[in-house]
């Protein structure tokens, strides 16, 4: 099979290195990519934006499969455009896309549908923010309705922060037109954690748990990220509660979309929050989580390609996924100044010795090659992966390998799975 796998970070790097272990593989092409994903496909120079251009490379080369990793040319309706050429994809088409692409609709749909999640309302204007949060009390949630890459969630403790969110939101517009309607909603409270399936618009297959760290800084403090670390399985959802989340979240979502004339073909990601009351949603993504895929897919034993393939068709020829025993991490090496304003154009040295660890497999997500070396291009610059019998040997590997790996201004948060190992303990 030809394939076309559409992004340029780590989770599409990942992706690119599990799809190559295919004997069904003939070709592999990764738009843009990344030095990283040049080992394992052939670079095509198109943004994930230009969706025409996406598409015409799709019909001229004989695509058989697209994966699309991001969201935004999934939001931007790439799979209607593959279809409309009857080119096979496998992601969500913009309708049912805008689960992700719209906090508001998100919310709202799930209130429609008796989905868990915490209460909120929709405001427009910092007047109606501050009435709001004055009903939902501190602390309190503000996310940016549109896509923000992760970062356009505020939690806000107290009234010097809740000044500070209404400025950043309404004043300085750092978000944009995404922030052109804003939801309000009370913070829960337990331990976070992804639950990631895929669907060919009726059935699921649900992957393994994963745990995800959004805080730039150690034991969750500072401003969210795309996500600091991961690791599978989530060491916080028993067998039984994961069941629950499947029947209470996962195929009502499903049920929901179809329902409403929006079937969903593609990766449905809930991050939930485990609270007293049980699982509750805290957002849905619409693509494979970043970094909870690199993990994922070290663990996963399948032969994705087919499994993706059949889906793209509407029908799964495969009852479950398997994973091994394994428990596997991911660490993220970024650049000062993430996730604001990254330090970008330093050469990377010692990723050769990361990746003599045995049991550890290093993602490209922010690198370039500059006069022949490779340097930092953004603000998560790799994924440092490791593999192990449980989750502190898995943990222990990929940090030992993230300290070969070197660049002045490189930061990780260094407490990833901690607090889950305590609990263990």
């Amino acid at each position: 099979m030809r394939v076309l796998v559409v992004g340029s970070g780590g989770r599409e790097h990942a992706l690119c290195w599990k799809l190559r272990q295919s004997p069904l593989l003939t070709e592999l092409y990764c738009a843009p990519g990344n030095p990283g994903i040049a080992e394992v496909a052939d670079l095509v120079p198109i943004a994930p934006d230009e969706i025409q251009k996406l598409a015409d490379f799709a019909k001229e080369m004989s695509i058989d499969l697209t994966v699309v990793g991001p969201e935004l040319p999934l939001t931007l309706g790439l799979a209607d455009e593959l279809d409309e050429r009857g080119i096979s994809v496998f992601g969500p088409r913009q309708g049912a896309a805008e689960l992700e692409g719209s906090k508001v609709f998100a919310k709202e749909f799930m209130a429609r549908h008796g989905i868990p999640t915490a209460a909120f309302r929709v405001i427009h204007d910092a007047k109606e923010a501050r009435e709001a949060m004055a009903k939902f009390g501190y602390p309190v949630v503000l996310k940016a309705d549109g896509l923000a890459a992760g970062k356009g969630v505020l939690i806000v403790g107290e009234q010097a922060e809740a000044d500070d969110a209404l400025k950043i939101l309404f004043e300085d517009r750092r978000f944009g037109r995404a922030a052109d309607r804003v939801v309000v909603e009370e913070c829960l409270e337990g331990e976070e954690l992804s639950f990631i399936a895929l669907s060919d618009g009726e059935r699921l297959l649900n992957f393994a748990t994963t745990k995800d760290y959004k805080r730039i800084g150690e034991d969750d403090t500072g401003p969210n990220t795309g996500g600091m670390g991961a690791h599978s399985p989530s060491g916080v959802l028993s067998g039984e509660s994961a069941s629950g989340v499947v029947e209470t979240v996962m195929r009502p979502t499903i049920a929901g979309m179809a329902a409403e004339g929006r079937p969903f073909i593609g990766v449905l990601y809930a991050g939930l929050m485990l609270t007293d009351d049980g699982p509750k949603v805290l957002e849905y993504n619409v693509r494979f989580g970043d970094p909870e895929a690199q993990p994922l897919f070290m663990r996963l034993e399948d032969d994705l390609l087919p499994v993706l393939a059949s889906g793209a068709k509407g029908k799964f020829e495969v009852s479950r996924l398997h994973f091994r025993k394994a428990a596997t991490s991911c660490i993220v090496l970024a650049s000062a100044g993430y996730p604001g304003d990254p330090v970008k154009g330093e050469p990377i040295t010692g990723i050769g010795a990361a990746r003599e660890v045995e049991g550890v497999e290093v993602f490209h997500a922010g690198t370039a090659l500059k006069d022949g070396k490779l340097v930092a291009s953004g603000g998560r610059v790799l994924n440092v992966c490791g593999s192990g019998p449980d989750l502190q040997d898995a943990l222990k590997l990929a940090y030992e390998a993230a300290s070969k790996i070197q660049w002045p201004s490189k930061v990780l948060r260094r407490d990833i799975g901690r607090r889950v190992l305590t609990r263990e303990t």
